[in-house]
């Protein structure tokens, strides 16, 4: 679930193939975002909310209208199974998709052309996110690394952890500190990890004592916050 920009309105997507905005006031359905052939396994906002992307098991991502929930868009014709994450760029102008195929694919959401496949996983991505200045694109894949790529060209810049090692046996996300300068990694292990964007140098781990399932940067001092089972 995801806060719009203002935090008016939640988002929500479901196994029921649907996904749902909500009044947080009142807590009242506002749309549903009704056609998707499978489950919904992630929805995002738009950086203006006006728009929302959705990702789902039925090999598809969708574009909707926030106001008023219409379909506007169907990205398609690219992914081979479920799709688990959908984020836009920061200037909104690019949708990025991650899925069980070991692509990430960045699209027009202007066109809904696919205007970049990110190859070179050798296991499912589970999810692909934006750096702070969209110039570069963040995966994690069970194949046990997070990978750098440009966003324009597709071309990689690193690999955080070692697919051969099997860190933790997988990457559950990774995401980018507020300035880009450094990513944050999960394993499948439960094990955090903080990396040097630009060399790939292991900075910190996190865990151990308790198992981690998501782990985000706060958004001053460069601080981090770790999530566990029980919400730590």
């Amino acid at each position: 679930a995801v806060f719009a920009p203002g935090g008016a309105t939640l988002l929500t997507a479901s196994r029921d193939a649907t996904a749902r905005m909500w009044n947080t006031d009142t807590g009242g359905c506002l749309h549903s975002l009704l056609g998707h052939r499978g489950a919904v396994l992630a929805a995002a906002f738009s950086p203006n909310g006006m728009l929302v992307a959705t990702a789902s098991s039925d090999e598809t991502a969708r574009l909707w209208e926030a106001v008023g929930g219409q379909c506007l868009r169907v990205f398609s014709s690219g992914h081979v199974g479920n799709i688990f994450s959908a984020v836009f760029s920061p200037d909104g102008a690019r949708l990025l998709t991650a899925s069980n195929d070991g692509t990430a694919r960045v699209w027009c959401v202007e066109s809904g052309d696919c205007v970049r496949t990110l190859h070179g996983h050798c296991g499912v991505v589970w999810k692909a996110v934006f750096s702070p200045d969209g110039t570069q694109v963040l995966t994690a894949s069970s194949d046990g690394t997070a990978r750098l790529w440009s966003s324009d060209s597709g071309g990689g810049f690193g690999v955080f952890g070692d697919s051969d090692a099997g860190y933790g046996a997988g990457m559950l996300t990774a995401v980018f500190s507020p300035d880009g300068a450094q990513v944050l990694t999960v394993s499948t292990g439960g094990e955090a990890k903080v990396w040097l964007a630009s060399s790939g140098e292991a900075l910190c781990t996190v865990g151990g004592e308790a198992f981690v399932r998501s782990a985000i940067f706060a958004p001053i001092r460069q601080g981090r916050a770790v999530g566990t089972p029980a919400g730590v």
